[in-house]
């Protein structure tokens, strides 16, 4: 029987378990047993208790590591290195371990500096989640997500197809990037939206007319502001192991909103065209954005509910244009040409 340890039993850690036992049960004649720890002792009773997403806990990351042939990480990235400090004496010859962190270059160091080298280590950054917590885990969290796949230079093949293997039983699209690739992406499309919300927090919060202001919020300020909700321990972590990649998107934003900010004072010919420019470029990007197709034909962003009966009259031309009636396509899958 193939032992799974699954050390960090958050959202992200529950959800990997419900999703490895619900594939296992499925597939009838796995044999697999999810074993979990968490240093959260209340963590680990509702994994098992209340979610079923683990087969049984362990009291010790030594303990979780000598049972197991592939472990996954799911704590805090920063933990990781004190992680990897404890399981390293104590990990199978020839285990696989991976993580599930938002950021990838300094963990993959981390590896490669404390694991033994009679393991394989394969980095790895499953691109689902919500604000919920482990309240929020799910096995179909993952389900047609993105996961990125980063194996280090010291990685055998057969750990590597284990890690592929696991995305693909939870759900997930595998797609390999190399670390520095990766934090540079994520720093613009998941760290930034995070700081954006959180700062818009900040902004509204710290004013005096806050309090009455307040009661006037509605789906524009939920929205905008979700991600603000978001564990600031994870937050934290993520921010400090990327931060010259955050930096440089911060630098774009605030680029972006000056640039508004001076469209703002500018009177005469032209000024208000500029103005409905500015946001109208934005809207047909957040329009191209949104109607990216995957392989399977569906929306690739689960934007479908956004294009409902009205997005077929004036309205949606008038919100989305013409991108609204057309099907975006992505480069590279070989689909069929669109002959509507």
């Amino acid at each position: 029987m193939q032992q799974i340890g699954i050390i960090g039993l958050g959202l992200i850690g529950s959800s990997v378990g419900m999703g490895l036992r619900k594939w296992a049960g499925a597939e009838g004649k796995q044999k697999v047993e999810v074993v979990g720890f968490d240093i959260d002792v209340a963590n680990e009773r509702y994994a098992k208790g209340k979610l079923n997403a683990v087969d049984r806990t362990v009291g010790s990351l030594p303990a979780i590591a000598e049972a197991c042939d592939l472990l996954i990480i799911a704590t805090p990235v920063r933990a990781m290195r004190d992680v990897f400090e404890i399981i390293a004496p104590h990990v199978r010859e020839g285990a696989t371990i991976t993580d599930t962190g938002s950021t990838k270059a300094e963990i993959l160091e981390w590896a490669q500096e404390l694991l033994p080298p009679t393991v394989s280590f394969v980095g790895s950054h499953p691109m689902a989640g919500n604000t919920r917590g482990v309240e929020g885990a799910s096995a179909e969290l993952f389900n047609g997500a993105t996961w990125v796949v980063i194996p280090t230079v010291t990685a055998g093949d057969a750990a590597v197809q284990n890690v592929v293997g696991l995305v693909n039983a939870l759900g997930a699209t595998p797609r390999f990037l190399d670390a520095t690739e990766h934090d540079a992406y994520v720093a613009g499309i998941s760290h930034l939206p995070l700081a954006v919300s959180a700062a818009l927090v900040h902004a509204l919060s710290a004013d005096a007319s806050w309090r009455d202001m307040k009661t006037l919020t509605a789906g524009g300020f939920r929205d905008t502001t979700r991600l603000a909700a978001g564990d600031p321990i994870m937050s934290r972590d993520i921010f400090l192991t990327n931060r010259a990649g955050i930096a440089r998107w911060l630098d774009r934003q605030i680029d972006e909103l000056e640039k508004l900010r001076a469209l703002l004072t500018e009177t005469g010919e032209g000024s208000e065209a500029r103005v409905e420019e500015w946001f109208t470029k934005a809207r047909d990007m957040r329009a191209e954005w949104a109607t990216q197709e995957g392989k399977s034909g569906d929306l690739l962003q689960s934007t479908s509910d956004e294009m409902n009966e009205d997005m077929k009259g004036s309205f949606g031309r008038l919100l989305f244009g013409n991108l609204a009636s057309r099907k975006r396509k992505l480069p590279g899958l070989n689909d069929p040409p669109d002959r509507r």
